[in-house]
C-alpha cells in the first residue's frame, strides 16, 4: 500500500523517538565500559608485517604501565587476550595492553619466528615491529617508559625471550612461558630445541644475550619462567637452560634464594633478590596456567593452551610490580651493593594486617611474604609474623 510523504515522515520520526528512548533506557541500564581491544594501523615501518591490537582500560592515567603480550602458535591477539586473563588486572590496576598478532602469511602455523635469523635481531624483522609497537602506544598513549613489560607463550614465549635480550633498554622485565632461551635457534634446530633441548653452560647462553646488543651496560630487565614438568611441545630442559641464561645474564647465582610451594602443584624458585623466578607446575602440559574463578589470585579461561592450574597472570602482575601501582624491585647486578647504613624495617603483625598492608598477599587460605613468597601460615587475625624488608616490595620471614 502507498503512503504519502507526510505519513511515512511521521512514521520515521516515531520510530526514530522510539530508538532514541530505547537508547536512553540501556545507557541507564549498563555501566559505562567501552574499552575493547582494538586494532591500531600505522605504527610504524612494520619490517616484521605484523598486526598491532590495543587496550587502554577505561580511566588509564596519564603514565600507566603496559603488558606486551605475544601469544602461541594457532592462537591470535583476540584469543589470548580473552582467555589469559591479563584484561582483568588491566581493568583492576590500570595498565594497558598491547597485543601484537602474527599471520599465517608470515608462518604457516602463525608462530612468531622465533628461530628466524632476520627476525630475532635488534632492529630487524618481528623484532622491531613489535619495538615500533611500543613506541606507538608510548606516544600516543602517554605510558611511562620505564614500566614497560612483555609476556608470551610457546613461540610467543621464546619470542619474549628474543625482546628481552635485544631490547633492554625498552623493557623492565617480562614472563616466558613453555618457552626457550634466546638464541637455541639458530644455530640449533627448532625441533632439537623444543623437543630435547640444548645443554649449554651459563656463560654460554648468557654470551647470546649479550651479544645482542653488544657493549650495553644498562639496566637488564628480571624474568619469570614458567613450564608444565609434562610439558612434551616445549621439553621442561628449556625452562632449566632460560633458567641458566637469565642468571648469568643478571649476575646471580644459577642456586636459589628460596623456594616455596604454591596452589595448583606449582613450585616456585626465587635466584638472586628476586631477579629471576622459576614456577615448575606439576603434571602440566603445554600452555598458559590459568585458574578460572573470582577470586584476586583467579583468571583466566581454561581452553586449548590454557590449563586449568594457577592463574600465572596474576603472579606475572605482581612481579612486574603492577598490583596496586607498586614500583618493581630493581634489578640486581653482578656489582656488590654497598652495606648497608640502616637497619632493615622489620614488622610484627597479625598475618590478615600484613596482606592489608601489603606486606604479604593470600591464596588459598594462606599468607605469603611479597616479594619472597615465603609461606607464612593461615591468612587470619590471630597468627602473627615478623617480615623483614630486604628491597623494595621485597619481604622475608623472620629479622
Amino acid at each position: 500500500m502507498h503512503r504519502s510523504p507526510s505519513v511515512l515522515a511521521r512514521l520515521a520520526g516515531a520510530l526514530a523517538g522510539a530508538v532514541v528512548a530505547a537508547a536512553a533506557l540501556v545507557a541507564v541500564a549498563v555501566p559505562t565500559q567501552a574499552a575493547t581491544l582494538t586494532q591500531v594501523t600505522g605504527f610504524g615501518s612494520n619490517p616484521g608485517n605484523l598486526a598491532m591490537y590495543a587496550y587502554r582500560p577505561d580511566g588509564l592515567p596519564a603514565n600507566a604501565p603496559a603488558v606486551v603480550l605475544l601469544h602461541g602458535c594457532t592462537q591470535n591477539a583476540a584469543g589470548y587476550f580473552a582467555n589469559s586473563g591479563w584484561q582483568k588486572y588491566a581493568d583492576q590496576w590500570k595498565f594497558a595492553l598491547i597485543v601484537p598478532q602474527q599471520s599465517s602469511a608470515n608462518q604457516p602455523l602463525s608462530c612468531f619466528n622465533w628461530f628466524v635469523e632476520g627476525d630475532i635481531s635488534r632492529g630487524q624483522g618481528e623484532a622491531l615491529s613489535i619495538k615500533q609497537m611500543v613506541d606507538h602506544a608510548r606516544t600516543n598513549y602517554g605510558l611511562d617508559g620505564h614500566r614497560i613489560f612483555v609476556s608470551g607463550l610457546s613461540a610467543g614465549g621464546a619470542m619474549t625471550s628474543v625482546m628481552l635480550a635485544t631490547y633492554p633498554d625498552v623493557f623492565a622485565a617480562g614472563s616466558v612461558i613453555a618457552g626457550l632461551p634466546y638464541r637455541c635457534s639458530p644455530p640449533a634446530s627448532t625441533n632439537t630445541c623444543q623437543y630435547t633441548g640444548v645443554d649449554k653452560s651459563p656463560a654460554a647462553w648468557g654470551d647470546l644475550v649479550r651479544n645482542a646488543y653488544s657493549g650495553y651496560t644498562g639496566r637488564r630487565p628480571r624474568v619469570a619462567i614458567w613450564h608444565g614438568t609434562s610439558d612434551t611441545t616445549v621439553v621442561p630442559m628449556n625452562a632449566t637452560e632460560s633458567r641458566d641464561q637469565w642468571t648469568n645474564v643478571l649476575g646471580v647465582s644459577q642456586t636459589p634464594t628460596s623456594t616455596a610451594s604454591l596452589t595448583g602443584g606449582t613450585s616456585l624458585e626465587v635466584y638472586g633478590n628476586d631477579a629471576i623466578r622459576l614456577y615448575r607446575v606439576s603434571g602440566m602440559g603445554h600452555g598458559t596456567p590459568v585458574d578460572p574463578g573470582s577470586a584476586a589470585d583467579q583468571c583466566g579461561t581454561a581452553t586449548s593452551y590454557f590449563l586449568d592450574t594457577i592463574c600465572s597472570t596474576y603472579r606475572d602482575a605482581l612481579f612486574f610490580g603492577l598490583g596496586g601501582g607498586v614500583t618493581p624491585t630493581p634489578t640486581p647486578t653482578a656489582t656488590a651493593s654497598p652495606t648497608p647504613t640502616t637497619a632493615p624495617t622489620c614488622v610484627t603483625a597479625s598475618n590478615y594486617a600484613h596482606v592489608t598492608a601489603g606486606r604479604a598477599y593470600q591464596s588459598g587460605g594462606y599468607a605469603y611474604a611479597s616479594g619472597s613468597n615465603q609461606r607464612m601460615g593461615l591468612y587470619n587475625t590471630f597468627n602473627t609474623s615478623t617480615l623483614k624488608q630486604t628491597a623494595p616490595s621485597y619481604w622475608i620471614i623472620g629479622c
